[in-house]
């Protein structure tokens, strides 16, 4: 199946014999099947005929919209998917304080297992020490089991997540090297991978929820807020450091990208990647997605990142239809 990404300015997305159609201002012309078009995200001023919209809302297929340098604006979505009678179980479940706390909780238990195997592969293949950051995660892992409340669980995983942030930089490239986690804005390329990553991440779970007949707004780890998918934010937990922090530290110190590729503006603060680091990342996280993997413990064959994303989205959906957290087994990479 083809997942579109268009980054190139002044490009048009349209539609004609049953195809998409990329048009470059060079006079390139791209075409894709129909019928092997999944999802479609823009960067930047591309255009979108009126023709090629009526036909993605027709098929279900999503369009991301992002600014050039990676901000998220939204999407256009069909709304074939909804199901109102697993939003209204959602939204009733949210309430239920149990099952809000073993979903929760397993979701961040999964998180923080995670980025302590990504520390030790990567300490495994630099020979730089993290142990201390690996045996402080490890301790809020477990610190975690005994939550009695999200508030709670979420100040764990945020000391975890500075002992995590802190174990990265040791291990990272030292011309990426970063102190800590920094969001809006990026304040170095290494946390504008990362920025970028997450939203591109993000939506791909906002979109496997939807298709699960879901409600990505409606969450049970993260708090409610204004424009927040907060389901989408708990369902991607667990993918953080296994999809977007790997291909980042990979990229880094694989010497794919480099500080070359990134820029900053006068007029407005951070690191943002440029057209050619653009394409290197969102090709290479796409290169992920599309990878195969047996980390699903109930999947007993290898599937790609992006089909187990979509299964689990699934199997969240099956725990709040029976009102069952057991249901729900989240990503333990080993």
């Amino acid at each position: 199946m083809a997942y579109l990404y268009i980054n190139e300015p002044g490009a048009v997305l349209g539609f004609a014999e049953n195809c998409f159609t990329v048009s470059y201002r060079n006079g390139l012309l791209r075409k894709i099947p129909s019928e092997t078009l999944e999802s479609v995200s823009l960067f930047g001023t591309v255009q979108v005929t009126s023709k090629c919209m009526a036909q993605c809302l027709k098929r279900g297929i999503g369009i991301n919209y992002y600014s050039g340098t990676g901000s998220y604006f939204g999407r256009v979505m069909s709304t074939n998917h909804i199901n109102v009678f697993r939003h209204r179980q959602q939204i009733r479940l949210t309430e239920d304080r149990n099952f809000r706390m073993e979903l929760a909780g397993k979701m961040i238990r999964a998180k923080l297992n995670n980025q302590s195997v990504v520390l030790r592969r990567y300490q495994k293949s630099t020979g730089i020490s993290v142990k201390k950051e690996i045996g402080e995660i490890s301790q809020y892992e477990k610190k975690a089991e005994n939550c009695v409340s999200t508030e709670q669980l979420m100040g764990y995983e945020g000391s975890a997540a500075k002992a995590y942030f802190r174990g990265l930089s040791a291990l990272v490239e030292k011309s990426f090297r970063f102190q800590g986690r920094s969001r809006r804005p990026p304040r170095d390329p290494f946390n504008s991978m990362l920025s970028l990553g997450y939203s591109i991440l993000l939506n791909e779970v906002y979109g496997e929820i939807e298709h699960s007949g879901l409600n990505p707004y409606f969450g049970f780890l993260h708090s409610d807020r204004e424009n927040h998918p907060a389901l989408a934010s708990d369902l991607m937990e667990e993918w953080r450091p296994v999809v977007v922090d790997s291909v980042v530290m990979s990229m880094t110190n694989g010497h794919e990208v480099f500080p070359s590729n990134f820029f900053t503006r006068e007029d407005r603060p951070g690191f943002f990647l440029d057209r050619e680091g653009m394409k290197k990342f969102v090709t290479r996280l796409e290169k992920k997605f599309s990878a195969k993997m047996k980390y699903l413990s109930y999947a007993d064959y290898p599937v790609t990142f992006r089909r187990a994303i979509g299964m689990q989205a699934g199997s969240l959906a099956k725990a709040l239809e029976t009102g069952d957290a057991s249901h729900y087994v989240p990503v333990r990479i080993r």
